[in-house]
């Protein structure tokens, strides 16, 4: 499946969650979203949980 595609039924679900449930539906709907997209990367092997965990480097460029 496609991420036009995958995106475009994202879309839809938020569509229906504001239109019959109003604005905390939405935002139910986008955070489990975001969830089930964090634990579907996490399955797939693009994340890891020391992912979370670990502190940024940060390089300074001179």
């Amino acid at each position: 499946m496609s991420r036009a595609v995958v995106g475009m039924a994202a879309g839809m679900a938020l569509g229906f969650a504001g239109y019959f449930g109003g604005f905390p539906a939405f935002l139910l709907v986008a955070a489990l979203g975001a969830v089930g997209f964090v634990a579907g990367r996490f399955l797939d092997g693009d994340l890891e949980a020391g992912d979370f965990f670990r502190p940024r480097e940060h390089h300074r460029r001179r």
